[in-house]
């Protein structure tokens, strides 16, 4: 199943500061991933560096409650360089980190971009978290929300904010379907009844698309964010 969407994509909040600065540089558009534990957010985030570091120029902030597992993940599997990774412990739920006090976020967002940049493109991967998750757009321009089949597909029928109001809904691991019962049908119905007209990508990392549908939806989200 291929990402679903018109030739524009809707836009429910505004963005967090003008893509100018007023020094005149530009900075980076900032987008965020989160979603329940082990919907694959880590492996999209590392599948969105490969497809996108040969034109882009981009960077990852990871957030983990007491660790930098999802940091050392990316580091181990070489997905950018080093100093292009950065990991923030959030010491509480994660959502609180993207969300509510965003400072330690903004501070490594910031230090990305003084000290790596000028950068396209900064991914920033909440940890796993619940379905309420969201993120402050004082800290990104566009959130991802990842669901996985596994998790059962009445998922989108549930709803909660991460599914509703995401920029774009994710369904990962579509490969799992028919081993754990989930119908993607169905949930590709529930989640158009919720999402109106939200984009939704339906996503095996497994498969030969891989990835490709959400490269292309960041793709078309780095255009639109490069002539406003």
């Amino acid at each position: 199943m291929h990402l679903d969407h018109g030739d524009s994509y809707p836009h429910r909040h505004t963005h967090s500061a003008e893509p100018v600065r007023a020094d005149g540089t530009r900075r980076a558009l900032r987008v965020g991933l989160g979603g329940p534990v082990g919907s694959g957010k880590t492996a999209t985030v590392a599948a969105l560096c490969r497809a996108l570091r040969a034109e882009l120029s981009m960077a990852v902030v990871t957030n983990d409650i007491y660790t930098r597992e999802d940091a050392e993940f990316l580091l181990r599997e070489a997905v950018l360089p080093p100093e292009r990774i950065a990991a923030v412990e959030t010491g509480a739920c994660p959502h609180t980190a993207i969300r509510d006090d965003i400072s330690a976020n903004l501070e490594a967002v910031e230090e990305l971009e003084e000290n790596v940049g000028p950068l396209d493109l900064i991914l920033v991967e909440s940890g796993g978290d619940n379905l309420t998750a969201t993120f402050s757009r004082g800290l990104v321009d566009a959130q991802i929300f990842v669901i996985d089949v596994a998790g059962g597909d009445d998922i989108p029928r549930k709803g909660g904010p991460g599914v509703t109001t995401a920029d774009l809904l994710i369904v990962n691991k579509t490969d799992l379907a028919p081993h754990v019962g989930s119908d993607l049908d169905r949930m590709a119905r529930d989640a158009a009844e919720q999402r109106g007209d939200l984009p939704v990508a339906f996503q095996s990392l497994r498969g030969p698309e891989g990835v490709a549908p959400v490269a292309d939806w960041v793709r078309a989200r780095i255009a639109a964010w490069a002539v406003r």
